[in-house]
């Protein structure tokens, strides 16, 4: 996320740039909801597509995207992402856990930046998956996490705008606010509770739920800030219309579906994490 509770600087950028995010939310959304509804080898195919571009966007910002790199951690993703889709985990496992040895070896100066970048991007992948691949909670719990971060990051781009006040951490991300963070978390409780009300889950452990990954989304941001702010990038790429790339859109869902997974996984184990976030 591109600092979406940032105060307003100047009221002309700042309206062309909600159009943008809007106009690109209205496209981008329906199409990830639709493939997220479908499941199946269309939901890892769109998954796989997306965190090869993590890993891609990820190396520019690092300055390590050479062309061997890129398509060396390309290829294991897609290999990663056929496997799981068509349940091969264990050998999407060996594969990302190989593949990561080469890419750290391709990478050979800033090894550790790449093979941080690769984790990252396997771990959005292989997540993103298996917690879609719940056949009886698969989708409701993927929908809960997705909307989490949307409402934390729609809640704290109104609030922080809207109110103001102190930074969160200025030495990160100046332009985020404590009210935006809050906006944020309380706007990811309302989405706890309309799926309470809707009979999705227990209210009490999904405004839990609800909080965790709010709240990790948020550090996810800043995580991603914080790389940015290290190597003096602005945003990961100009991919997404008043977004920036693909890291700075999904910066805190990685973070946001990979707690949900391990939470899901330790409740109902490696192929039930659906069921192991909304049944309580």
């Amino acid at each position: 996320m591109s600092d979406p509770d940032a105060a307003p600087a100047g009221a002309a950028p700042a309206s062309s740039n909600l159009v943008m995010r809007v106009l690109a939310a209205i496209v981008l959304a329906p199409l990830a909801i639709a493939l997220a509804y479908a499941g199946g080898w269309l939901w890892a195919f769109l998954v796989t597509l997306v965190s090869i571009g993590l890993f891609a966007e990820w190396l520019m910002v690092v300055g390590a995207g050479s062309a061997a790199l890129t398509a060396c951690g390309t290829i294991v993703l897609a290999i990663m992402g056929f496997c799981i889709a068509f349940g091969a985990l264990k050998t999407a496992v060996i594969t990302g856990l190989v593949g990561g040895a080469i890419v750290a070896a391709v990478a050979r100066g800033k090894f550790v930046w790449a093979a941080s970048g690769f984790a990252y991007a396997s771990a959005a992948l292989l997540a993103s998956i298996l917690v879609r691949q719940d056949p009886v909670h698969g989708f409701a719990a993927l929908m809960f996490v997705l909307l989490v971060v949307w409402a934390t990051d729609i809640g704290g781009y109104f609030a922080g705008r809207g109110i103001g006040g102190p930074k969160l951490w200025p030495r990160v991300s100046p332009k985020k606010t404590w009210a935006g963070a809050f906006g944020g978390f309380a706007a990811s409780l309302a989405v706890a509770a309309g799926f309470a009300a809707c009979g999705l889950g227990k209210a009490i452990p999904l405004l839990l739920l609800s909080a965790i990954l709010s709240v990790v989304s948020q550090a996810g941001d800043l995580f991603e800030s914080a790389v940015k702010r290290r190597f003096g990038v602005k945003d990961s790429s100009h991919l997404i219309p008043g977004h920036g790339g693909l890291l700075d859109r999904l910066d805190g869902f990685v973070v946001a579906i990979l707690v949900a997974w391990i939470i899901g996984f330790l409740r109902h184990g490696v192929h039930s994490a659906g069921s192991g976030l909304m049944v309580w």
